[in-house]
């Protein structure tokens, strides 16, 4: 991926070296004790922890030398996040209205957000009550080592899914999916649907960005698809269970992750990706 020369975006926050400050709410056991529950019912933990009030807002602490020093990697996320915002920019420009760019937080270990505590367990994550993403880069070490998914731009393909996440956010699609949770829809086929039009965001992201940002090399877009197959239910189960139960998928089978990002790519347009009225995903 040729992302040296992008713009970079000035919405990273860099929390490397920082402590959470232990506070009422989720946080500590607590937390843990929510992932763990729902990485065993296969439930995704930030959707959990998004229910439970996080308390009140706190400020994190130096819990040793300072790491916010302007490396490759921090680099590499600025860059990446600034093509979603141009893009997305674009999009929203196109129709007549006006994005509002999320930001995204890097920490190592643990930190919190709106939507309670968040650890390097839990993987990127996108908080719609803040409006951050959430990334341990540690995580694209597990993507490239565990799950057999290296590259730059399949970790630039974890971004823009979670970017995804707050274009649905903005658009109102979380809200609706909230109500319908309310009126007694199935949580996991909902949570399936979200997620597959978040990796369809990131395929429309990935062929509007490279027309402005011309980064794509040849790979890249397999590397892509690697990822988003990785990072498959039916996968995921596979390897800490040993077989599949589709009922308790959350994001979506490798296929499907792979075919919406796909088809967000082939087409460009945010439009084909509407997972909702899909009779088929």
């Amino acid at each position: 991926m040729r992302w040296q020369d992008l713009r970079r975006s000035s919405n990273v926050e860099d929390r490397r070296g920082m402590r959470p400050a232990a506070v009422g709410g989720v946080g500590g056991i607590g937390a843990i004790v929510i992932v763990l529950v729902a990485l065993f019912f296969g439930v995704d933990p930030s959707a959990l922890l998004q229910q439970v009030d996080p308390g009140p807002s706190q400020t994190e602490t130096a819990s040793g030398p300072s790491s916010a020093a302007p490396d490759e990697m921090s680099q590499f996320l600025a860059a990446v996040l600034g093509s979603t915002e141009d893009t997305w920019g674009a999009v929203f420009q196109e129709a007549g209205s006006r994005y509002a760019p999320p930001k995204l937080v890097r920490f190592s270990g643990a930190t919190r957000s709106a939507c309670g505590s968040a650890s390097a367990a839990m993987g990127p994550f996108y908080c719609p009550a803040d409006r951050m993403v959430y990334i341990d880069t540690d995580f694209f070490d597990e993507l490239s080592r565990r799950f057999g998914a290296p590259g730059q731009f399949a970790e630039a393909y974890v971004v823009a899914h979670e970017v995804g996440h707050h274009v649905q956010n903005l658009l109102g699609i979380m809200d609706k999916v909230g109500q319908l949770r309310g009126r007694g829809g199935d949580s996991n086929a909902l949570s399936v649907r979200v997620e597959l039009q978040a990796d369809c965001f990131a395929g429309v992201w990935s062929k509007r960005g490279d027309q402005q940002g011309h980064f794509l090399e040849p790979g890249d877009i397999e590397s892509a698809m690697r990822a988003a197959a990785a990072v498959g239910d039916d996968a995921l189960q596979k390897q800490s269970q040993g077989y599949v139960v589709p009922d308790s998928f959350t994001h979506g089978s490798s296929d499907q992750r792979v075919r919406w990002f796909r088809r967000g790519y082939d087409s460009g347009n945010p439009t084909t990706c509407d997972t909702f009225s899909a009779q088929t995903l």
